[in-house]
């Protein structure tokens, strides 16, 4: 029979930890053990403990959690990285017969654990700059005439997709869409999966990503932005793109003021939980569970697996 792993996924702020915590202390209680493992493309760096909403050893509950701050902000967690760390620790778990509990918000993170990734070779450093020097204009122009097939599938405004594209057919001569058919490595079809999407009301969830930012500035963000900086790390690191990174910076030079940065971080904050929402809303399978309300039971919601 293949083994249980559980899954709460969701937008930013819609409680998923606290619940992953619940339902590992649900486990606890009937004699099994449930571990957390880390979802969020923020929460893997070390650097992001506070602007991650990283949980502290007060939210964890006793509950043991992985792959939180695993990464240093100097290193780059791919989707690939992410995965491959994932299926380590799932396997490991499952070996000691405890429940892996995936908690978090980057869908690709998840998509690539469980369907796999495309074995796309490195892309010609010269063709990643001339595409990447292009105006997104042009980009999905050419895009049109050397892959249309892939170039219907995308939005011509979505910059980042339509150079990964590009640069994919003219460094390896075929589309990412063939690409895309010789996944490998995922793990959906080899694990027993109880997922659970939370889409909980935007006024209620835009209510909590303004909370939690300002939360966020008075728990030591700015200091912890402060010592990012200090690095002096790339700009184009993902660690210094994360949500708040670039709004603290700004305050930090002197360019706006602390309100503004309240302003502009809760409005990023808000904007990037509108994008989650739309994400775990229409591309997970229908079949997976989906609540659109902030609350949940843990007992209702996981049954099947608390009589594993």
């Amino acid at each position: 029979m293949a083994q249980p792993v559980a899954l709460i996924a969701g937008p930013t702020a819609s409680g998923k930890s606290d619940l992953a915590v619940e339902l590992a202390l649900a486990l606890e209680k009937r004699g099994m053990r449930g571990v957390v493992l880390n979802a969020d493309s923020a929460q893997v760096y070390a650097d992001l403990q506070v602007l991650s909403a990283r949980p502290s050893e007060e939210d964890m509950r006793g509950v043991e959690h992985r792959l939180f701050g695993a990464w240093d902000g100097a290193q780059t967690c791919s989707s690939a990285d992410w995965a491959e760390a994932a299926r380590n620790e799932i396997t490991q778990l499952h070996s000691e017969g405890a429940v892996p509990i995936l908690v978090g918000g980057t869908g690709l993170y998840l998509r690539t654990l469980l369907e796999g990734i495309a074995p796309i070779p490195a892309i010609d450093p010269d063709i990643r700059d001339e595409v990447r020097q292009m105006p997104v204009e042009a980009t999905y122009a050419a895009l049109q005439i050397e892959d249309p097939l892939r170039a219907a599938q995308l939005n011509a405004g979505d910059s980042q997709r339509v150079a990964r594209s590009l640069e994919v057919v003219r460094s390896t001569g075929k589309s990412l869409i063939q690409w895309q058919y010789e996944k490998s490595g995922g793990i959906g079809d080899t694990i027993t999966l109880h997922p659970l999407i939370l889409l909980p009301g935007r006024d209620w969830l835009y209510e909590r990503c303004d909370r939690r930012f300002g939360l966020m500035l008075e728990r030591g963000a700015i200091e912890e932005v402060k010592q990012l900086l200090a690095r002096e790390l790339s700009p184009d690191m993902p660690v210094m793109r994360a949500i708040g990174v670039p709004e603290i910076s700004a305050y930090l030079r002197g360019d706006v003021t602390k309100e503004d940065i309240i302003i502009s971080g809760s409005q990023a904050t808000r904007n990037y939980a509108k994008r989650q929402f739309t994400w775990f809303r229409r591309q997970p399978p229908a079949h997976w569970q989906r609540i659109e309300s902030h609350n949940c039971n843990i007992q209702d919601n996981f049954a099947s697996l608390l009589q594993h």
